[in-house]
């Protein structure tokens, strides 16, 4: 699993004063989702499991450290980006700005890019925490219960947890592209449990473009 540049992006006071001119919301039309379906269950090999439980863990950083002033100069304007068209959605600064963090973190801590996730999270539960689909997919990014119990404590609840549910939702999307060698129309399939139709993906791909900075 690739390195994050910075070890930390817990503290908002730092950023919210950042981000205060920044909450203009965009509104463009959001994307309509695809049909839902069941992420699988696949057996794992003992490695892979302890792997994957290991990665889930909570090690919370407490404070933003950044490798270089050129590495916190970019994340600032990502942020400073991102912000506003995430603001119809999530209008409180303070939640998004945690929001945002959590999925910067947690991406970069998976070797994701954040647009990818953003777009993920758009198209799994339209950016909201508590959703559950019909399956009983919970919370950002539509963890699976199972998973819970494969490599987590086996709290279900605990997966509608902000940085819970967004690790989950990371690391078992890195799995997936490790398992589909890098391919990442396939991965999204197996996020979605409709491997190799491409409703999903696209769904997925659409939605990233917005969350995509110059």
């Amino acid at each position: 699993m690739a390195a994050c540049e910075a070890k930390g992006c817990w503290s908002r006071r730092r950023w919210t004063v950042a981000m205060a001119g920044a909450a203009a919301a965009t509104a463009a039309a959001w994307p309509p989702r695809p049909a839902a379906a069941s992420q699988l269950e696949e057996p794992l090999a003992d490695s892979v499991r302890h792997a994957l439980r290991a990665a889930v863990e909570h090690a919370d950083p407490l404070e933003p450290e950044f490798a270089s002033t050129e590495a916190r100069m970019a994340y600032l304007r990502w942020l400073t980006q991102i912000s506003p068209r995430l603001a119809r959605r999530k209008p409180d600064l303070n939640q998004r700005v945690e929001f945002l963090q959590t999925v910067w973190y947690e991406s970069r801590r998976a070797g994701l890019d954040e647009s990818l996730v953003l777009g993920l999270i758009q198209v799994e539960s339209g950016f909201r925490q508590f959703a559950i689909s019909v399956v009983g997919a919970r919370g950002y990014m539509q963890i699976m219960p199972f998973w819970a119990r494969l490599i987590g404590d086996g709290d279900v609840g605990g997966l509608f947890h902000l940085k819970t549910n967004l690790r989950f939702g990371c690391v078992i999307m890195r799995h997936y592209l490790d398992r589909e060698r890098g391919d990442l129309f396939m991965a999204l399939g197996r996020y979605n449990g409709s491997r190799g139709r491409s409703p999903y993906p696209n769904a997925v791909f659409a939605a990233q473009r917005r969350w995509q900075i110059g």
